[in-house]
Protein backbone atom coordinates (compact mmCIF):
# COMPACT_ATOMS: atom_id res chain seq x y z
CA UNK A 1 0.00 0.00 0.00
CA UNK A 2 2.64 2.48 1.03
CA UNK A 3 5.28 1.86 -1.42
CA UNK A 4 9.39 3.48 -0.94
CA UNK A 5 10.57 1.54 -3.34
CA UNK A 6 8.83 1.70 -6.67
CA UNK A 7 8.79 4.45 -8.44
CA UNK A 8 5.37 5.32 -10.50
CA UNK A 9 4.24 7.62 -12.88
CA UNK A 10 2.72 11.03 -11.35
CA UNK A 11 -0.69 11.85 -12.46
CA UNK A 12 0.93 15.03 -14.33
CA UNK A 13 3.14 12.07 -16.73
CA UNK A 14 -0.09 10.07 -16.62
CA UNK A 15 -2.21 13.05 -17.89
CA UNK A 16 0.47 14.49 -20.44
CA UNK A 17 2.55 11.49 -21.29
CA UNK A 18 5.29 10.30 -19.22
CA UNK A 19 7.80 11.64 -22.05
CA UNK A 20 6.28 14.75 -22.18
CA UNK A 21 8.87 17.59 -24.32
CA UNK A 22 10.59 20.13 -22.19
CA UNK A 23 8.44 22.97 -23.89
CA UNK A 24 5.15 21.42 -22.08
CA UNK A 25 6.69 20.62 -18.71
CA UNK A 26 8.06 24.07 -18.88
CA UNK A 27 3.80 25.29 -19.71
CA UNK A 28 2.92 23.20 -16.55
CA UNK A 29 5.75 24.68 -14.28
CA UNK A 30 4.46 28.17 -15.59
CA UNK A 31 1.04 27.37 -15.09
CA UNK A 32 1.40 26.08 -11.57
CA UNK A 33 2.86 29.43 -10.94
CA UNK A 34 -0.18 30.97 -11.80
CA UNK A 35 -2.08 28.61 -10.15
CA UNK A 36 -0.40 29.51 -6.98
CA UNK A 37 -0.99 33.07 -7.17
CA UNK A 38 -4.94 33.11 -8.00
CA UNK A 39 -4.73 31.08 -4.94
CA UNK A 40 -3.00 33.34 -2.70
CA UNK A 41 -5.33 35.99 -4.39
CA UNK A 42 -8.77 34.29 -3.39
CA UNK A 43 -9.74 34.40 -0.08
CA UNK A 44 -12.92 32.44 1.01
CA UNK A 45 -14.70 34.23 4.23
CA UNK A 46 -13.63 31.38 7.30
CA UNK A 47 -13.95 31.10 10.88
CA UNK A 48 -11.23 32.48 12.86
CA UNK A 49 -9.80 33.42 9.62
CA UNK A 50 -10.19 34.07 5.93
CA UNK A 51 -9.12 31.16 3.80
CA UNK A 52 -6.70 30.76 0.92
CA UNK A 53 -6.64 27.56 -0.98
CA UNK A 54 -2.76 27.88 -1.26
CA UNK A 55 -1.76 25.01 0.46
CA UNK A 56 -4.49 23.07 -1.45
CA UNK A 57 -2.43 24.00 -4.59
CA UNK A 58 0.89 23.51 -3.57
CA UNK A 59 -0.09 19.73 -2.68
CA UNK A 60 -1.80 19.13 -5.87
CA UNK A 61 1.37 20.57 -7.54
CA UNK A 62 3.79 18.07 -5.48
CA UNK A 63 1.72 15.36 -6.24
CA UNK A 64 0.50 16.26 -8.96
CA UNK A 65 3.84 16.99 -11.00
CA UNK A 66 6.61 14.88 -9.15
CA UNK A 67 9.24 16.00 -6.88
CA UNK A 68 11.34 17.58 -9.62
CA UNK A 69 8.61 19.77 -11.31
CA UNK A 70 6.74 20.43 -8.71
CA UNK A 71 9.64 22.06 -6.59
CA UNK A 72 10.80 23.74 -9.94
CA UNK A 73 7.18 25.20 -9.77
CA UNK A 74 7.27 26.43 -6.18
CA UNK A 75 10.58 28.17 -6.97
CA UNK A 76 9.26 29.64 -10.04
CA UNK A 77 6.78 31.14 -8.13
CA UNK A 78 9.12 32.30 -4.77
CA UNK A 79 11.38 33.64 -7.89
CA UNK A 80 8.55 35.79 -8.94
CA UNK A 81 7.62 37.16 -5.90
CA UNK A 82 11.47 37.93 -5.36
CA UNK A 83 11.30 40.22 -8.29
CA UNK A 84 8.53 42.03 -6.97
CA UNK A 85 5.19 40.60 -8.67
CA UNK A 86 2.45 40.64 -6.00
CA UNK A 87 2.05 36.94 -6.03
CA UNK A 88 1.96 36.64 -2.39
CA UNK A 89 -0.88 36.59 -0.08
CA UNK A 90 -1.97 40.61 1.25
CA UNK A 91 0.93 42.03 -1.49
CA UNK A 92 1.50 44.46 -2.45
CA UNK A 93 -0.33 45.95 0.48
CA UNK A 94 2.05 44.10 3.20
CA UNK A 95 5.20 44.37 1.39
CA UNK A 96 6.56 42.95 -2.09
CA UNK A 97 9.77 41.40 -3.16
CA UNK A 98 12.63 40.42 -0.87
CA UNK A 99 11.45 42.19 2.05
CA UNK A 100 7.81 40.70 2.04
CA UNK A 101 9.92 36.70 1.66
CA UNK A 102 11.63 38.27 5.02
CA UNK A 103 9.01 39.02 6.76
CA UNK A 104 7.21 36.48 9.17
CA UNK A 105 5.43 34.89 6.49
CA UNK A 106 8.52 33.86 4.90
CA UNK A 107 8.78 30.51 6.13
CA UNK A 108 5.49 29.54 5.36
CA UNK A 109 7.50 30.07 1.33
CA UNK A 110 9.87 28.16 2.31
CA UNK A 111 7.59 25.39 3.51
CA UNK A 112 5.56 25.38 0.17
CA UNK A 113 9.06 24.53 -1.36
CA UNK A 114 9.97 21.75 0.94
CA UNK A 115 5.91 20.34 1.15
CA UNK A 116 5.98 20.44 -2.91
CA UNK A 117 9.50 18.21 -2.97
CA UNK A 118 8.71 15.48 -0.12
CA UNK A 119 4.92 15.30 -1.73
CA UNK A 120 6.15 14.79 -5.27
CA UNK A 121 8.50 12.21 -3.81
CA UNK A 122 5.87 10.59 -1.91
CA UNK A 123 3.65 10.46 -5.05
CA UNK A 124 6.59 8.81 -7.00
CA UNK A 125 6.36 6.13 -4.68
CA UNK A 126 2.81 5.49 -4.94
CA UNK A 127 1.15 7.26 -1.93
CA UNK A 128 -1.49 9.28 -4.16
CA UNK A 129 -3.31 6.51 -5.47
CA UNK A 130 -5.82 5.74 -2.38
CA UNK A 131 -7.27 8.06 -0.05
CA UNK A 132 -5.32 7.35 3.02
CA UNK A 133 -2.18 7.04 1.28
CA UNK A 134 -3.02 10.50 0.28
CA UNK A 135 -4.22 11.94 3.56
CA UNK A 136 -0.99 10.84 5.50
CA UNK A 137 1.24 12.52 2.64
CA UNK A 138 -0.89 15.44 2.91
CA UNK A 139 -0.78 15.89 6.39
CA UNK A 140 3.04 15.36 6.23
CA UNK A 141 2.97 18.30 3.88
CA UNK A 142 0.95 20.34 5.91
CA UNK A 143 3.47 19.66 9.73
CA UNK A 144 6.32 20.81 6.62
CA UNK A 145 5.05 23.75 6.16
CA UNK A 146 4.11 24.20 10.10
CA UNK A 147 7.78 23.23 10.63
CA UNK A 148 9.19 26.00 8.71
CA UNK A 149 6.71 28.38 8.78
CA UNK A 150 6.73 28.30 12.88
CA UNK A 151 10.59 28.42 13.43
CA UNK A 152 11.03 31.09 10.55
CA UNK A 153 8.56 33.12 12.60
CA UNK A 154 10.26 32.30 16.13
CA UNK A 155 12.82 33.75 14.67
CA UNK A 156 11.87 36.98 13.74
CA UNK A 157 9.55 38.15 16.62
CA UNK A 158 11.09 35.71 18.96
CA UNK A 159 10.42 32.55 20.76
CA UNK A 160 9.02 33.75 23.90
CA UNK A 161 5.86 34.71 22.12
CA UNK A 162 2.30 33.11 21.28
CA UNK A 163 3.96 31.60 18.05
CA UNK A 164 1.42 28.57 17.76
CA UNK A 165 -1.36 31.48 18.02
CA UNK A 166 -0.32 33.58 15.57
CA UNK A 167 0.94 31.06 13.15
CA UNK A 168 -1.22 27.88 13.17
CA UNK A 169 -4.17 27.25 15.33
CA UNK A 170 -6.50 30.24 13.70
CA UNK A 171 -5.63 28.23 10.15
CA UNK A 172 -6.08 24.44 11.75
CA UNK A 173 -9.67 24.26 11.02
CA UNK A 174 -9.30 25.75 7.03
CA UNK A 175 -6.26 23.30 7.04
CA UNK A 176 -8.68 20.53 7.70
CA UNK A 177 -10.77 20.96 5.08
CA UNK A 178 -8.81 21.41 2.67
CA UNK A 179 -6.34 18.08 3.17
CA UNK A 180 -10.17 16.20 3.25
CA UNK A 181 -10.69 18.09 -0.23
CA UNK A 182 -6.98 17.04 -1.37
CA UNK A 183 -7.23 13.84 -0.14
CA UNK A 184 -10.18 12.84 -2.11
CA UNK A 185 -9.25 14.56 -5.25
CA UNK A 186 -6.15 12.91 -6.27
CA UNK A 187 -7.35 9.52 -5.94
CA UNK A 188 -10.55 10.50 -7.57
CA UNK A 189 -8.79 11.27 -10.59
CA UNK A 190 -6.78 8.82 -10.64
CA UNK A 191 -9.91 6.25 -10.79
CA UNK A 192 -11.45 8.39 -13.22
CA UNK A 193 -8.08 7.69 -15.46
CA UNK A 194 -7.88 3.96 -14.79
CA UNK A 195 -11.85 3.97 -15.59
CA UNK A 196 -11.14 5.52 -18.93
CA UNK A 197 -8.94 3.20 -20.31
Amino acid sequence: MLSLQTAYPTLGQQIIGGNSKLLTKMLMVVVGSLALWASAKVQIPFYPVPMTMQTTVVFAIGMAFGWRLGGLTIMLYLFEGVMGLPVFSGSPEKGIGLAYIMGPTGGYLLGFFVSAVVLGWLAEKGWDRNYFSTAVAMVIGNVVIYAFGLAWLGSIVGWDKPLLAWGMTPFLLGDVIKLVLASLLLPLVWKLLGKSK
